[in-house]
């Protein structure tokens, strides 16, 4: 069995080496200039991927933890069958959905902030 290192996996989990001199005091610059939470050394399309990707995150997430919390009950056994499941199903995912727009958890901002871009 061959193990995939994780900065094959994830390829946003590679760390980074230090930033030269001139990339830094860019960097500085952008941030004093107000980027709004741009991380130095990422672009402003990057940022913005890393939040998207994060915030999809968080939402899937939460849709594990409501999926786990409707198992814990008995369910719809007057009106219920397989039909109804598959529609809550979808009702769930979009509740997470809109739960993680909402950025009330925080879990994306958590998530962000290990990639070193401050929340806006």
């Amino acid at each position: 069995m061959t193990v995939m290192p994780a900065s094959a996996a994830f390829p946003l989990a590679r760390t980074s080496a230090a930033l030269p001199l001139d990339k830094q005091a860019k960097a500085a610059a952008s941030a004093a200039s107000g980027s709004q939470g741009a991380a130095p050394g990422r672009s402003e399309a990057e940022t913005a991927e890393l939040r998207k990707a994060a915030q999809s995150f968080e939402a899937i997430f939460l849709r594990q933890m409501i999926g786990a919390m409707r198992s814990a009950t008995d369910g719809d056994t007057l009106l219920g069958s397989s039909a109804t499941d598959q529609f809550r199903d979808l009702m769930d995912a979009r509740v997470a959905e809109d739960m993680a727009g909402k950025q009330s958890f925080g879990i994306a901002d958590m998530v962000l902030k290990q990639f070193g871009i401050d929340k806006p």
